[in-house]
């Protein structure tokens, strides 16, 4: 109710919603309820209208947040929930051929997916690409698209039972993820230069 009489007020300092928010935050905790939920709640009551030319305090919080969120925070979330066991034997966890397959899929499966279905939208008229770019930033970005950590995960779930394949599988999907970034960025860091 405090951080909700904040907003109607248009109070501008985002000092009170944030000490609202701890406060919020701790008794959620306390009361069984998951405290991420204050987090949501939070976002509601924060001012998301811009007032006099100014910068909303929403808009400012969400560039504030926006590198340590996506470079610490959710690659540690991210990492953390995965539960990796890493093997002893990693060379023969990485010469299955589920293994093989995840890394294929990602690291070639992506971008060749990716690349043949613009071209074959682009010739057949249904879209064009804009004049700022090439076939090579398509296949960068296709590359890129193969960092798809979570959702791949996410599969393996569903379709394995078996805990060991499933460990295994999360391996190869990290390994696969970060050679497909790596590969995607050196691919679009050079073609960029380029144009």
């Amino acid at each position: 109710v405090l951080l909700l009489t904040l907003n109607k007020l248009k109070v501008k300092n985002l000092i009170p919603y944030l000490l609202g928010g701890v406060a919020m935050w701790y008794f959620m905790l306390h009361s069984g309820v998951h405290a991420t939920i204050t987090g949501v709640l939070l976002a509601f009551t924060i001012p998301f209208h811009a007032t006099d030319g100014e910068e909303s305090i929403s808009y400012k919080l969400q560039h504030f947040l926006h590198k340590p969120v996506a470079f610490v925070i959710l690659p540690i979330f991210a990492l953390a929930n995965t539960a990796i066991l890493f093997n002893d034997d990693i060379a023969e966890v990485l010469t299955t051929n589920n293994s093989i397959g995840i890394a294929t899929g990602l690291i070639a499966g992506k971008p060749i997916g990716i690349f043949l279905l613009t071209s074959i939208a682009v010739s057949l008229g249904i879209c064009k690409l804009p004049e700022d770019l090439n076939w090579k930033s398509i296949f960068g970005v296709g590359l890129l698209a193969g960092i798809g950590f979570t959702m791949s995960i996410f599969i393996t779930l569903l379709a394995y039972d078996n805990e060991t394949i499933v460990n295994n599988s999360k391996l190869v999907i990290l390994i696969s993820s970060l050679i497909a970034g790596l590969l995607g960025f050196i691919t679009l860091r050079l073609t960029l230069k380029k144009a």
